[in-house]
């Protein structure tokens, strides 16, 4: 389905893991994104962006806003697809067939310190090798180089959004993974360097206030939200008035 002009299947974790297996088994070399309220808007002002979310083989849901949307429009999806949890199910499913990982980005140390904590939950996982998320944009082509060289089959890269996007858009196909997966600040969730809400309140979809509430610093990105609903509102009122015209 389209939200705002934007790509969205909505397919759940399972569903997403076997699904970009798939692509590691082909070597298509397919991108991911886990979409949020907050890159729609983003979306809705950089057409190169959103031009890269819609070219993506698998556009996930990763917030509240989406979900709910969705499911007014008739998604059977209960869940959102985090960049956390993907990460999990994938590096499940990569310990159990053999599979490689390389993680891309984070402070230093931080990528390596979530590969050793995911290595330690997945006995058996190979990690093709770590990378901070700082370096200037002309050795972007060395990382690709070196990622490639690594011969890693998924690769979960952090750098934020819209970097991240912009930066599997042009050197995936360079990297050689068969898979290539935005995943915000996962890795700082992984190893432990940021708290994650408790259970009771994702299950509530309350992970982005308590967020909030330990990380106040946050609340300028919360104003995505209020700028999703209304345009949500705008865009159901333009169709309403379509409707009456014909």
């Amino acid at each position: 389905m389209q939200i705002l002009g934007c790509k969205l299947d909505p397919i759940d974790a399972d569903a997403a893991t076997a699904a970009i297996f798939g692509f590691v088994r082909e070597k298509a070399g397919a991108q991911i994104v886990t979409l949020g309220t907050e890159m729609v808007v983003y979306a809705q002002n950089d057409r190169r962006f959103r031009d890269v979310v819609n070219a993506c083989a698998l556009s996930l849901c990763d917030t509240v806003g989406l979900l709910t949307v969705a499911r007014k429009r008739g998604a059977t999806l209960t869940q959102r697809v985090t960049g956390v949890e993907l990460i999990e199910h994938l590096c499940a499913r990569a310990a159990a067939e053999g599979a490689s990982v390389y993680l891309f980005g984070a402070a230093e140390g931080v990528a390596a310190e979530a590969a050793a904590a995911l290595q330690a939950r997945y006995p058996g996982l190979r990690v093709a090798g770590t990378r901070s998320g700082f370096f200037r944009p002309d050795e972007s082509a060395a990382i690709a180089d070196a990622i490639r060289a690594s011969g890693a089959d998924l690769l979960f890269v952090g750098l934020g959004s819209p970097r991240q996007e912009f930066w599997l858009a042009e050197h995936l196909k360079t990297a050689g993974a068969g898979a290539g997966i935005g995943v915000g600040g996962s890795f700082d969730v992984i190893a432990g360097r940021v708290e994650r809400a408790p259970e009771a309140w994702r299950k509530l979809n309350l992970e982005w206030l308590y967020r909030l509430v330990k990380e106040p610093k946050r609340w300028r990105r919360q104003l995505a939200l209020p700028r999703f609903v209304w345009l949500i509102a705008s865009e159901r009122r333009a169709e309403n008035s379509k409707g009456s015209v014909s």
